[in-house]
C-alpha cells in the first residue's frame, strides 16, 4: 500500500526534510505504509552530498540548505512538482541502480503522457529534452534542456527525496548554481515547451504512471 500526499501552498524546506526522516523512520518501524508526497517549495537552493561550492554561483539569492541526499546543487521553487518518494526496497527490490533506473522511467512515462520525449544521457544525471528549435551546441549536436532532476537517500534500504519536473518555475532561478554540476546545457519546463500543464494534470499523469513502473 502506498499512500499519496499532496501537499497545498509552499512546504518550507526544513519540514519536508522532518517530514521525510519520521516517514521513513516509521516504516522501517512497520508503523506507516510507503508514502509519495507531493509540493513545491519556496524558492531556494539544496546542496547534495558531492556539491561543489564553486558551483553556488549565488550566494545571496535565495536560501541554501544541506539535503543530506546524493548529488550536487539543485534549485526548487513554484511551478515545480517534488515528489518525495519513501518506499521500502526490502519489499521490492534492493538494487540502487534499478531503483534510480525506475524513477527516470517514471519520469520519462510521465512526460511521454504530455508528448515529451525525455531522455537518459550518460554522465548527465536526470531527464532531458532534444530541443531542435535550439542553436546548436558548439559540437554541432542538437541543444539539450533539463527538464527533471533527481536525488535519492536510502536508509536502511528505506528511500528518500526522489525526483523534480520542471511544469512552470521561473527559469532564470536557475542561473544561481549549476544546476547538478552539469554547465553547457539549459534549462526547460513543460510551459516553456508550449505544453499548457497544470500541476494537477501533471500529479494524474505521475500516480498513473507510478503503478506502470512500480507496480
Amino acid at each position: 500500500m502506498v499512500e499519496w500526499r499532496i501537499s497545498d501552498g509552499l512546504v518550507p524546506y526544513p519540514e519536508a526534510l522532518e517530514g521525510m526522516e519520521s516517514r521513513v523512520g516509521a516504516i522501517l518501524d512497520a508503523r506507516a505504509d510507503e508514502q509519495v508526497w507531493l509540493l513545491e517549495h519556496p524558492p531556494l537552493y539544496t546542496a547534495g552530498t558531492s556539491a561543489n561550492a564553486a558551483d553556488l554561483l549565488d550566494h545571496a539569492r535565495f536560501p541554501v540548505y544541506e539535503a543530506r541526499r546524493g548529488g550536487e546543487y539543485t534549485y526548487h521553487g513554484p511551478g515545480q512538482r517534488v515528489a518525495y518518494t519513501m518506499l521500502d526496497l526490502n519489499r521490492r527490490e534492493k538494487d540502487v541502480r534499478k531503483y534510480v533506473w525506475k524513477l527516470e522511467e517514471w519520469i520519462i512515462g510521465t512526460l511521454d503522457s504530455f508528448g515529451v520525449k525525455g531522455e537518459r544521457r550518460k554522465g548527465r544525471v536526470g531527464v532531458w529534452v532534444v530541443r531542435p528549435d535550439l542553436p546548436p551546441l558548439p559540437d554541432g549536436s542538437p541543444a539539450e534542456d533539463k527538464i527533471a532532476a533527481i536525488g535519492v537517500r536510502i536508509r536502511r534500504w528505506v528511500t528518500f527525496h526522489g525526483i523534480s519536473i520542471n511544469v512552470e518555475p521561473d527559469l532564470s532561478h536557475f542561473s544561481g548554481i549549476v544546476p547538478c554540476g552539469i554547465s553547457g546545457y539549459g534549462v526547460t519546463s513543460l510551459v516553456d515547451l508550449g505544453i499548457p500543464a497544470t500541476m494537477t494534470d501533471l500529479d494524474l499523469a505521475l500516480k498513473r504512471q507510478f503503478d506502470v513502473v512500480f507496480g
